[in-house]
């Protein structure tokens, strides 16, 4: 199973190519896996990165739940597929994200790519500066989300 995590600051080079950092190299490498599709992601400002096994899972998810016979399952499905690319790692292990997809998220010069388990976020450094979680706050949303059920789980 794919596991990404930390977070890692990344300038794109004069042809904006974005160089993966080497311990998401070795989880690639690992999983046998040279490519990402990379696609908007439905509520934050950012991309995802998602490599080709995950994202036939996901696929399968949509194409499974979705009918083309409903007006607003092929809007969802065209709009999902419609912000969405693939894109290969090079030799060097670079990737070059469309720029139309990298100005959907506004970014100018530096991209934070953030570890999130099966996936990678591409923030635009600012961007991610801007909307992080201060330390009560995170405590806060963990405890809302998880308190509760994580006790009774580690009980089991």
């Amino acid at each position: 199973m794919i596991t990404f995590i930390g977070d890692f600051v990344c300038k794109p080079d004069a042809k904006g190519r974005v160089v993966l950092p080497s311990l998401f190299k070795k989880v690639m490498s690992e999983a046998n896996q040279s490519s990402f599709v990379v696609r908007k992601d439905l509520f934050d400002n950012c991309l995802v990165l998602i490599p080709q096994d995950e994202w036939q899972k996901e696929v399968q998810l949509l194409e499974s739940k979705l009918s083309s016979f409903r007006q607003k399952d092929k809007r969802l499905k065209r709009a999902l597929y419609r912000s969405t690319a693939e894109v290969s790692l090079d030799g060097n292990g670079r990737f070059l994200v469309p720029k139309r997809l990298m100005e959907m998220i506004g970014v100018d010069s530096e991209v934070v790519l953030l570890g999130v388990g099966s996936n990678i976020e591409l923030w635009s450094r600012q961007q991610l500066e801007d909307d992080g979680l201060s330390g009560d706050e995170l405590g806060e949303l963990a405890e809302e989300l998880l308190g509760g059920n994580f006790a009774a789980e580690e009980e089991k």
